[in-house]
């Protein structure tokens, strides 16, 4: 009789040991997140956004009313001096243990995290991100270069104006060319339309003639 009553003592007390395990591994408050989030995003988000301009910090699942202090150092590769604190503030999170920072600035660059809290168990939590503001303005840029590409073009008649007058100019010599070929024409048709060296040829071969006719008559007379 004493064997199943061990046996059924044994089976409650591991079960005691099962039920407490989850509660001694999860220390309060060290269950909970901090998130890097734009200021554009919702306190109800839990993404983490890593690269950012303005942003804040925003922190889920603590325990209610936790202290909290946090602190931001600038980090590899963009450090000068890797573990320099450039920003840091405490914070109380609410009865759901919720909080978020005010809104935050940094100069381009990468930096990490620190997140400690009153009860912690185990280390920091940490987070590594980018603030990343001259992205932004090289994206807005090429919104500008249509306007450029525009002034560029509207421009353009303006420059292919004495374009338009040189063709003009050249496509009106040939008409010149023509009309003083024309008029050359019309001098050579004047009169009687025979040419002068060949009239000049007749009178000569007249006058020749006339002489001639003289002549005899003169020595028929003598």
């Amino acid at each position: 009789m004493r064997t199943p009553v061990r046996v059924g003592v044994f089976a409650v007390a591991l079960s005691a040991v099962a039920l407490t395990a989850p509660a001694a591994h999860a220390a309060p408050g060290d269950d909970g997140t901090v998130k890097i989030h734009d200021v554009s995003t919702g306190e109800e988000q839990r993404r983490n956004e890593p690269h950012v301009c303005d942003f804040y910090l925003d922190a889920f699942g603590f325990d209610a009313g936790q202290q909290v202090d946090w602190r931001i150092e600038v980090w590899a590769p963009t450090a000068g001096t890797k573990g320099e604190t450039v920003l840091s503030d405490s914070l109380v999170l609410d009865a759901s243990g919720h909080g978020r920072t005010e809104d935050l600035s940094l100069p381009d660059g990468h930096y990490k995290l620190f997140w400690n809290f009153d009860g912690e168990k185990g280390s920091a939590k940490h987070k590594v991100f980018w603030s990343d503001c001259e992205g932004g303005k090289e994206s807005e840029e090429p919104g500008g270069t249509p306007s450029a590409l525009a002034s560029a073009s509207a421009s353009a008649p303006a420059a292919s104006e004495p374009a338009a007058s040189v063709s003009a100019s050249s496509s009106a010599v040939p008409v010149a060319e023509s009309s003083a070929q024309g008029g050359s024409g019309d001098l050579a048709e004047t009169g009687s339309g025979a040419p002068v060296g060949l009239l000049a040829g007749a009178a000569a071969a007249l006058l020749a003639v006339g002489g001639f006719l003289m002549f005899r008559r003169r020595r028929s007379a003598a």
